[in-house]
């Protein structure tokens, strides 16, 4: 239902991953279209004004509902009551969906990297459902980097998806606080620098010829990978124009 200052929408399922990171699936507004990347505004009725914030679409355009993930932030205005929501609350969504975290905006490579933090695996979920990557890449590589590992969410879809497509897709979780996990530890910055990364995934270093990056997550993670990823050579895209590496920037 359009309200004026956007949709409201009904929460239809809650996913917790862990005490601090859950999904949220909602019914979705009529004619609402978006593509994998895109992100919508989110806010409760409770405020008098709605309080704005920006979640990635982690469901794909084919799905009849829509679905996020997000952390909650303790002393956050907005996400310590969406922790609280249940099945049935009302939700306010933004009219329009947003964003330019596009895969489409790169050039055409061979190899596609996938590089999150956090929750910024939602965008990343959204494209590996939709499934048309798959026919654009020959290899696609998905690092996804969180401090414990309770709070990988999606990854029994993501281990299944790695099954299915064994010889096209290869999941690397990371778990950066819980030492002698079995888990590569390190952030991704520094297991790129050390080699460590490509190690453990058997391929070549990164190169510009060949891959293609896409990077969401924690403005310090983004900032860091943004130098190292300049340092060799790869080019950002800028609306109309393709390059070889691509950041979220909502946050």
């Amino acid at each position: 239902m359009d309200v004026g200052v956007g949709h409201m929408e009904t929460v239809t399922a809650i996913q917790h991953w862990s005490e601090r990171t859950l999904s949220i699936s909602t019914t979705r507004p009529d004619g609402y279209a978006f593509r994998p990347g895109h992100y919508a505004r989110l806010s409760l009725p409770e405020f008098e004004r709605p309080l704005w914030r920006p979640y990635s679409i982690v469901s794909t355009a084919a799905q009849p509902q829509l679905e996020f993930l997000f952390s909650i932030i303790p002393d956050g205005k907005l996400t310590s009551l969406l922790g609280k929501v249940e099945v049935g609350a009302p939700i306010l969504i933004d009219r329009n969906p947003m964003g330019f975290f596009l895969e489409d905006s790169l050039s055409p490579g061979d190899t596609l990297w996938l590089l999150a933090t956090g929750t910024g695996v939602g965008p990343y979920i959204s494209l590996l459902r939709e499934g048309q990557i798959f026919a654009k890449y020959r290899q696609i590589y998905l690092v996804y980097s969180v401090r414990e590992r309770a709070e990988l969410a999606y990854d029994q879809e993501l281990q299944t998806l790695q099954r299915q497509n064994a010889d096209r897709f290869r999941y690397l979780p990371v778990v950066t606080r819980e030492p002698g996990s079995g888990f590569l530890s390190e952030r991704i910055p520094t297991l790129i620098e050390s080699g460590r990364l490509e190690a453990a995934l058997e391929v070549a270093p990164l190169n510009t010829e060949r891959d293609r990056v896409m990077v969401c997550g924690n403005p310090e993670f983004t900032a860091t990978m943004r130098t190292l990823l300049n340092e060799r050579q790869f080019v950002p895209c800028r609306r109309g124009l393709a390059g070889t590496m691509l950041f979220e920037k909502y946050w």
